[in-house]
């Protein structure tokens, strides 16, 4: 039988001012099989969570947007998207470099410094989460820092080494393939099980600060609905939602 599902475009720009822009503009335009990616070697507006900057050195890094169209995800649950695109990122990083995981709710971490920020824009209709523009920047090359952000860091600061970034690009599309179709099954357990067991500060006691102040805790749990559940030292739980509790370094 001749298989005639169109397989995922890749777009590249030689410059954009975001690739999540241009991507929902294409595909406002033209029908892209899900999975279509579009990558810039430069990014002049790039964001990251709570409307942060990204900052990427021309040509050094891996920038781009995926389009995700999810079979049968309901619209109350969008974190698991959140949890399967950190996966796929995660587990694509987890081949060239250790000690990767995913600081909640869906930066990737090497250690304690930030080596992937990630963007998710959901399209809702009727009840399901039909449409999913996943904004991805992944520090590569990129040797040297100059915004203020808190603590980049790079696979070749990691290493001493440089990268081929098709390359690390091809690897990621291959496990993003593996990952959305779990979620696509609808493996929703089983991805979320996967995702606790990635995360940043999973053992022992941290700090952390609310609104109310800088305070010491474990993480408990991360609920299906994206919520944070912290176990102070004192064995009071706090839940959090995103923006609510910050990270602070021990």
């Amino acid at each position: 039988m001749i298989n005639n599902i169109e397989k995922p475009r890749l777009i590249h720009l030689n410059e954009t001012e975001s690739t999540s822009k241009a991507l929902k503009t294409i595909s406002e335009n033209e029908e892209l099989p899900s999975g279509s990616i579009v990558y810039a070697d430069f990014q002049t507006a790039g964001r990251g969570l709570r409307g942060n900057s990204w900052e990427s050195e021309a040509g050094k890094n891996l920038i781009f947007s995926i389009l995700f169209r999810p079979s049968n995800v309901p619209a109350n649950m969008p974190f698991v998207i959140s949890e399967m695109i950190s996966l796929s990122v995660k587990y694509t990083l987890d081949k060239y470099i250790p000690d990767i995981s995913v600081k909640w709710p869906n930066d990737i971490y090497h250690k304690d410094k930030k080596i992937t920020g990630i963007l998710i824009e959901n399209t809702i209709h009727q009840e399901k989460i039909t449409q999913s523009i996943i904004g991805i920047g992944v520090n590569i090359n990129q040797i040297e820092f100059y915004s203020d952000a808190h603590n980049p860091i790079s696979m070749a600061l990691i290493t001493g080494r440089t990268f081929n970034i098709m390359s690390i690009m091809e690897a990621f599309r291959q496990e993003f393939a593996i990952q959305s179709q779990r979620l696509n099954d609808e493996c929703f357990d089983s991805i979320h099980k996967d995702y606790l067991n990635s995360i940043y500060r999973k053992e022992g006691f941290h700090k952390y600060r609310d609104s109310t102040g800088i305070f010491k805790a474990s993480i408990h749990d991360i609920e299906t609905t994206g919520q944070l559940v912290l176990k102070r030292t004192n064995g009071i739980y706090s839940h959090y939602a995103f923006k609510e509790v910050v990270y602070i370094s021990n």
